[in-house]
């Protein structure tokens, strides 16, 4: 079976699950787009390994599987995203040690989380693309599901827009300060919104 990259799209808040988000993962050579709904805390980890900038005050899980990592010499080559049963994707870490290399069961999301870490690429085999890649175009013959995952994208814009707009009567000096709460308070969601107003005006 032969394998397709894909790179992150982004991250949306679920509105068809409380407290979950959606994870949409994007073909690298098309356009199809792979949904997976996450957890809260791994949808933050994420989020905080997209985010260079931010660093959050201790380590948080998967940066300390990456710090035992590296301290041992383990190095995490690439994630597979291997089996679809019942809409739950399962995933394999492929991982490298004194060049032996070991596979390792992962939930997808932990896998994700700790491919950007590594920056170790990401891959799914083409028939679970061809079962669940959807086109995230408007058309109204989509599925119930399709519909819900573009509804959340939409939904996500849309609070991206309110957010900066009520950041928009800060001052760049009131922004660094909030940003630095932020971060300590470990609100990193608030951290990223933050952080992408101030590098709009710089």
């Amino acid at each position: 079976m032969s394998l397709v990259r894909l790179n992150i799209k982004g991250i949306s808040y679920s509105q068809t699950q409380n407290g979950a988000y959606a994870l949409i993962l994007n073909e690298v050579d098309g356009d199809r787009k792979l949904p997976i709904v996450i957890g809260a805390f791994e949808a933050q980890s994420i989020a905080i390994a997209l985010e260079k900038e931010i660093r959050p005050p201790r380590p948080l899980t998967h940066d300390l599987f990456k710090n035992f990592a590296d301290r041992f010499d383990i190095v995490v080559k690439q994630v597979i995203i291997h089996k679809l049963v019942d809409g739950v994707f399962y995933s394999s870490l492929i991982c490298e040690r004194d060049k032996i290399e070991e596979i390792i069961d992962a939930r997808t999301s932990d896998a994700i989380a700790l491919a950007l870490r590594f920056n170790a690429p990401i891959f799914t085999y083409k028939n679970i693309l061809d079962k669940a890649g959807i086109y995230l175009k408007v058309n109204p013959k989509k599925d119930e599901e399709e519909d819900s995952i573009l509804m959340d994208e939409l939904v996500a814009e849309e609070i991206e827009a309110s957010v900066h707009e009520s950041y928009k009567d800060k001052s760049i000096e009131e922004l660094h300060s909030l940003l630095d709460e932020a971060v300590n308070n470990e609100d990193y969601e608030k951290a990223a919104n933050i952080r992408d107003e101030i590098s709009k005006r710089e």
